[in-house]
């Protein structure tokens, strides 16, 4: 794990696949991934430690990941294989953990099971 923003935080593992479009993708001031084409449709990011591949998108997905903070349901924590910068800023602007896992790290997570994620101490704890 290589940290990004720092931080710690507990919640349920989201774990997706496929890449998220913060600005087209997540409803800003829900969090519910609204795009019918993703594996997280209709899925609640709020207070999750949101695993992704990466992010897509403008520089426009940075706001909206600070607005979705904003509107308290932005996940905990964001765990990422290769952070594009919309992800990295809106994580930076917004004080959400952030941290960089090789695949073989993103691949050995639970999805759906409720861990810590201490990024500064490069650490995932399953509680």
């Amino acid at each position: 794990m290589r940290r990004l923003v720092g931080g710690r935080a507990t919640g349920i593992l989201t774990h997706t696949h496929q890449p998220i479009n913060f600005l087209g993708m997540v409803n800003k001031d829900t969090g519910i991934v609204q795009d019918a084409s993703h594996d997280l449709y209709g899925r609640s990011l709020q207070d999750t430690i949101l695993a992704l591949p990466y992010g897509i998108g403008s520089s426009v997905g940075a706001y909206t990941i600070y607005s979705i903070k904003s509107n308290n349901a932005a996940p905990s924590a964001i765990l990422c294989e290769r952070p594009d910068l919309t992800v990295a800023t809106g994580c930076a602007v917004a004080n959400i953990p952030l941290a960089i896992l090789d695949t073989f790290e993103m691949e050995s997570l639970h999805d759906n099971s409720k861990i810590t994620v201490d990024v500064d101490a490069g650490m995932i704890l399953y509680n």
